[in-house]
């Protein structure tokens, strides 16, 4: 493991599992959207692997560079949100709860997926050294952003993916009163984030994934955070 990586390094290694998690999170809300009823993402072209249909330049560009020269190497980031039609659903309440819980769902799926790309990487160490270390280190980073973003959608708090299953489970008078905090979800979230609460609440949440995930790459969660400090 060298001592440390460069910017030039970094970005490169975690550009494409950050892609990944942003667009295939938004494709998949507009998947069981579509499945359901609601073809209003598949008109806009949003059901599209290709990462321009849903790059935000704020959100998945400039936000996770800035944060990346930040002290602690947090990186976070976002895609342009994809459009649901409520009314062309056949249940809406059911039904908004599930478009919801798809993102983390694809999340889940894809930390597994890269959970494996760590273990193809540590296999080929004894056998191809130059290209094992880069694809364990992918893997890892897949691993990193497709928990963080599970985790923090799953916030039972509009505008967030667990807000919208929150919204959608509760009693209509109740719902109507919960939905009126998502105006102010983004500033309550930045206000949760510089107080560290947002973090304490997050990185236990965030050990237990780590070590569950860990299990599929087949190392122990010490390594995976241990090689996860050479991306921050």
């Amino acid at each position: 493991m060298p001592e440390s990586l460069n910017l030039v390094q970094k970005i490169a290694i975690w550009v494409i599992p950050a892609l990944f998690a942003i667009t295939l999170h938004e494709v998949a809300h507009g998947f069981v959207a579509n499945r359901l009823g609601d073809p209003t993402a598949k008109m806009l072209g949003r059901l599209s692997v290709n990462p321009f249909r849903h790059i935000d330049l704020f959100g998945t560009i400039i936000v996770p560079l800035v944060m990346l020269f930040l002290p602690g190497g947090f990186i976070f980031g976002w895609a342009k949100p994809v459009p649901v039609g409520e009314r062309n659903l056949g249940n809406p309440r059911r039904d908004m709860a599930l478009v919801g819980a798809a993102g983390p769902a694809a999340n889940f799926l894809m930390a597994v997926a890269w959970a494996l790309v760590i273990r193809l990487g540590l296999a080929l160490s004894a056998s191809a050294s130059s290209i094992a270390l880069p694809i364990a280190l992918a893997g890892v980073a897949g691993v990193f952003i497709n928990s963080l973003l599970m985790v923090f959608n799953l916030l039972p708090l509009p505008p967030l993916d667990g807000g919208r299953v929150a919204v959608s489970l509760m009693p209509p008078r109740y719902a109507r009163v919960y939905e009126r905090v998502e105006p102010f979800g983004i500033w309550i979230i930045v206000l949760l984030l510089f107080t560290g609460v947002l973090g304490f609440v997050l990185y236990p949440v965030l050990q237990g994934c780590f070590s569950f995930f860990a299990l599929f790459a087949g190392v122990s969660p010490g390594n995976l955070w241990y090689l996860l400090g050479n991306l921050m």
